[in-house]
């Protein structure tokens, strides 16, 4: 049984391979900082000589979630690094790349792939290549079929890290794949915080979540609100942005969904809002951003425009408790990027669960295949300088 559902249900349904891997994620989580912490040594030797360069760039990319994962921790890792770390989609760095690639500073180039064969990524990695003098690339990937892998393998300026085999997911949204390669980068670039003793306390808390607030997630779910806002700040905002195209992808499209930083979507965004609008607010866990978010929360709720109003926390709060909210089982007192856990579990069980209420197969929600798991259709052209 996953996610409440019984195997020959989820299989009648399209969705056994979906629930499985949100399923998974904690264990897989600790899997994945098992095996950095193997390949520690190897790591290191790769980073030193570059991270004593001042001047290095530092670009997360990747495709679709993929590129959601550079969102949610480029802002969190520059923070607690101090060093410059930028989110750029590969989908831009392929069309434009005179522009992003502009800089002829060294660069490493962090790409985030599920199954390392969309053809936006591996052009990414060339065009970087081709247009920078000095560039390195660090390959997070879930694939070792795939061409990102294969080609690290015969490259010297690239270290490619080896998700656990079962985040390679079969379905068609990325769930453990995306956790599971974020964690990876976390333990890469802030070791010390992000080891297999200190964050089991964040994968046994979402254990606990799949277990005692299942039925929680799953009933908000059945309400039909048409108009679905995700918001955070700071790494909270990837986070979201991730989370609306979950619940895009997992429902074929059939809902309005979007995402904003709180104080952002007061700027225009929050006329979407009406009377068939669930608005879910990620608070954050940073003193001085979650004053930000509560001082929106508390505004939604006032207005009482919204069909609903949703505050998803680690810590309580009296603002928090005034209306709907949902709190972890156990406060972590995590940081935001240790937040994005959790969150995003909650996310994904939101989206698998609306799928399912819309009978739409969350396994291959696009049958006719306009959008498909490896996606096609992409002409790559030659660049010269």
């Amino acid at each position: 049984m996953y996610l409440g559902h019984s195997i020959q249900a989820l299989q009648a349904a399209g969705g056994e391979a979906t629930a499985r891997e949100i399923s998974q994620q904690p264990q897989s989580w600790k899997k994945t900082l098992a095996n950095v912490s193997e390949q520690r040594a190897q790591i290191e030797a790769f980073l030193a000589p570059l991270l004593s360069q001042p001047d290095l760039r530092i670009v997360m990319t990747g495709a679709g979630t993929s590129a959601f994962a550079g969102r949610a921790l480029a802002p969190y890792l520059s923070g607690q690094t101090r060093r410059r770390f930028e989110a750029i989609a590969t989908t831009d760095i392929v069309t434009d790349p005179n522009e992003y690639l502009a800089e002829r500073c060294p660069t490493l180039l962090v790409s985030f792939a599920r199954s390392g064969c969309s053809p936006e990524s591996v052009a990414a990695v060339e065009l970087a290549s081709q247009l920078l003098p000095e560039c390195y690339h660090l390959v997070i990937t879930c694939n070792q079929e795939g061409d990102l892998y294969q080609r690290s393998l015969t490259d010297e300026r690239t270290l490619a890290l080896l998700m656990p085999a079962e985040t390679n997911d079969r379905s068609f949204a990325m769930t453990s794949s995306l956790t599971s390669m974020m964690l990876a980068c976390l333990a890469v670039f802030h070791p010390e915080r992000f080891t297999l003793e200190s964050f089991s306390r964040v994968a046994d808390v979402c254990e606990r979540m799949l277990d005692e607030q299942l039925h929680k997630i799953t009933a908000l779910a059945n309400d039909d609100c048409q108009r679905v806002i995700y918001l955070g700040s700071g790494s909270l905002q990837g986070m979201a942005q991730e989370s609306a195209l979950k619940l895009l992808e997992l429902t074929a499209g059939k809902l309005l969904v979007s995402f904003d930083s709180p104080v952002g979507f007061r700027h225009g965004p929050k006329s979407v809002i009406d009377d068939a609008s669930l608005v879910v607010v990620f608070i954050s866990n940073d003193p001085y951003t979650r004053r930000y978010d509560l001082d929106l929360l508390t505004e939604l709720r006032k207005d009482g425009q919204a069909r609903r109003v949703i505050a998803i926390a680690d810590q309580p709060d009296p603002v928090i408790s005034l209306g709907e909210h949902l709190l972890l089982p156990a406060t972590l007192h995590a940081n935001d990027a240790e937040l994005c856990f959790p969150y995003l579990l909650v996310a994904q069980i939101y989206a698998f669960s609306r799928s399912l209420n819309l009978t739409i197969s969350p396994d291959n929600p696009c049958p006719s295949g306009e959008v498909n798991r490896v996606v096609q259709g992409v002409t790559i052209y030659p660049f010269q300088n």
